[in-house]
């Protein structure tokens, strides 16, 4: 009931009402998109590729849907997402993009002109790579789904792709400016709801083995659920104290400055290292489609990454190789991402710059270095969720429920974009809320 008076209240705030309609709107623009299919696709080759490939099953997951019915936005924000990958990348190795970071709004706005740049070309060869694959009559046993496409075809689905892709970018970066919550996770976030109900269905078998594997999934759900956001709102207090004396306005004297505590996220990095991970686990992918024709040594690779770059081998229960390069990207990304929301050396300068200090610890770069020692043991942990709840939980659910991997490979990563997403946004709307003084979501 409080949350439905509190959604009451904000649509009574017109700004915020503004941004709410906003932003479902736009998510609903996507959503039609998704739906529109390109046409001349087989229906029948492109379910049965995506029925036994959960690598395929995350990058439709990403795209809402559109990928396994080949729809105007089939790429998703997939190329997005790597462009900025790419980017914050080179903002590490490029003094002059570092510098670019450093000098506020205009800096910010000239790397994301770069990344919209850089995305176009990631979106052409994405959709050459997934053009390679669907041509491929050997794909799946009912032929290829896109049977004999002349060349004029092939280029015209290419620039459906990734016109499509830079739609979905657009829409994503207008939610951001003018709605409420991160454009690009809320289109994640609609994606994975919309397809909730036929993936629930869609496990198991028939009869009562069906519903008590939906039942068994349910509670795991509603655990995980549980844990992820514990683990999410947690935080670590560092205790800090003004060293500014306060004049009591009574007495005249002179008080000391009031103790206070400077809050560091387990999980400051969110759901964006899972997004990145995923993206990256694509490349692979993509070269397979890309030389599945050739001859020698690239054809042997694009065999191989083809047959086994999946979380499950052929011969194997688990493929060690995938889940492994997966759960060390995930924790890389975790830390990568971390440190760049969350730099100990400007947290410490504006504390000395507030006159505010850590007790025992010296104001400065020992400041810094203590942070910097907290910030990395809390990652750590945060860190090593995310991987768990990504790379294991499917593996264990896999096995008590009986379910196939390829199946369930989807559960852990969505059931944690979609809490994930949904605590950022109600955090930002109970912003808005409490800035005009009204209860907020959150207690």
């Amino acid at each position: 009931m409080n949350l439905i008076e509190a959604l009451v209240q904000a649509f009574r705030i017109p700004e915020l009402r503004r941004k709410l309609l906003i932003t479902l709107g736009l998510l609903m623009v996507f959503r039609v998109l998704a739906s529109i299919s390109i046409p001349g696709a087989n229906s029948k080759a492109l379910d049965q590729l995506f029925s036994n490939n959960s690598l395929l099953g995350l990058l439709n997951l990403f795209s809402g849907g559109g990928l396994s019915r080949f729809t105007l936005v089939a790429e998703g924000l997939n190329p997005y997402i790597n462009a900025t990958i790419i980017m914050q990348l080179m903002t590490v190795v490029s003094v002059r993009l570092k510098e670019l970071s450093k000098e506020g709004e205009a800096g910010r706005k000239r790397i994301t002109r770069y990344t919209r740049w850089l995305t176009v070309p990631l979106a052409a060869l994405q959709g050459y790579g997934y053009l390679a694959l669907f041509t491929n009559p050997g794909v799946t046993s009912a032929g290829a789904i896109l049977p004999n496409p002349t060349p004029a075809q092939e280029i015209g689905i290419i620039l459906v792709l990734t016109a499509g892709t830079v739609v979905a970018m657009w829409l994503g970066e207008l939610i951001t400016e003018y709605g409420v919550g991160n454009g690009v996770s809320l289109i994640i976030f609609v994606g994975i709801i919309g397809r909730l109900p036929g993936t629930v269905l869609s496990y198991g078998g028939t009869g009562g083995a069906h519903v008590i594997q939906i039942v068994v999934m349910a509670v795991i759900a509603i655990v995980v659920t549980a844990g992820i956001i514990e683990v999410q709102q947690a935080q670590r207090k560092i205790p800090v104290q003004s060293a500014q004396r306060v004049l009591n306005p009574r007495t005249g004297a002179a008080a000391q400055g009031r103790r206070n505590f400077l809050p560091l996220r387990v999980n400051a990095a969110g759901v964006i290292p899972i997004i990145f991970a995923i993206s990256i686990m694509t490349f692979p992918t993509i070269f397979a489609n890309l030389f599945q024709n050739s001859s020698g040594v690239l054809l042997h690779v694009s065999t191989w990454i083809t047959q086994n770059w999946q979380p499950t081998g052929a011969f194997i229960p688990i493929n060690f190789v995938y889940n492994g390069i997966y759960f060390l990207l995930v924790l890389g990304f975790t830390y990568f991402y971390t440190a760049v929301v969350f730099d100990p050396n400007d947290v410490a300068d504006n504390l000395k710059k507030q006159s505010t200090f850590i007790p025992g610890i010296r104001p400065g770069r020992s400041t810094a270095e203590y942070l910097g020692k907290v910030m990395g043991r809390i990652t750590l942990a945060g860190a090593l969720f995310l991987a768990c709840i990504t790379v294991i939980l499917p593996l264990l659910t896999a096995a008590i429920t009986r379910v196939s991997p390829s199946n369930l490979y989807l559960g852990g990563t969505a059931i944690l974009i979609v809490v994930g997403v949904a605590l950022d946004t109600m955090r930002q709307i109970e912003t808005q809320l409490l800035m005009r003084q009204y209860r907020g979501f959150i207690k």
